[in-house]
């Protein structure tokens, strides 16, 4: 899958969020919060298009646009492309702080408090770094 940009990630959000839709749709929506242009909002469709993230339907002289991707396993694909760049052994660190800041229903935390609970079987005595010499700290840590 190619990478998507920050400002084709608004694009997606507002497809995934309204289903099937026209250009001047995506741009009312957009401009209430970026002021971007219509073509620069035409631009960002065709490079999703282009990418096979959006489906184009020809209805009359316009076209509809659908998502082809999944939001929940798009999203979580770019939470782990994210984490993949970053040493392991600080990703539960990062994760404590998300949740620390993320507001949650007693449901969520029930979730998690059962998904921790069955991850206590398969725990590990020490995360290793996952890293190429020299790309974060944990080497020179442990050379000492």
């Amino acid at each position: 899958m190619d990478t998507i940009s920050d400002a084709e990630w608004e694009v997606m959000r507002v497809v995934w969020a309204n289903g099937s839709m026209k250009s001047s749709e995506i741009i009312a929506i957009l401009h209430e919060k970026h002021h971007w242009s219509d073509s620069t909002v035409k631009t960002l469709i065709g490079r999703l298009v282009k990418k096979k993230a959006l489906r184009a339907d020809r209805q009359g002289r316009s076209y509809i646009y659908q998502s082809l991707l999944d939001q929940d396993r798009r999203q979580l694909a770019m939470l782990r492309e994210r984490l993949d760049g970053m040493c392991q052994r600080h990703h539960s660190r990062l994760l404590l702080a998300l949740l620390k800041d993320t507001p949650m229903t007693l449901e969520d935390i029930q979730a998690f408090q059962l998904l921790l609970e069955a991850k206590k079987v398969g725990a590990v005595s020490h995360v290793r770094c996952d890293c190429v010499p020299g790309q974060c700290h944990c080497q020179k840590k442990e050379r000492i």
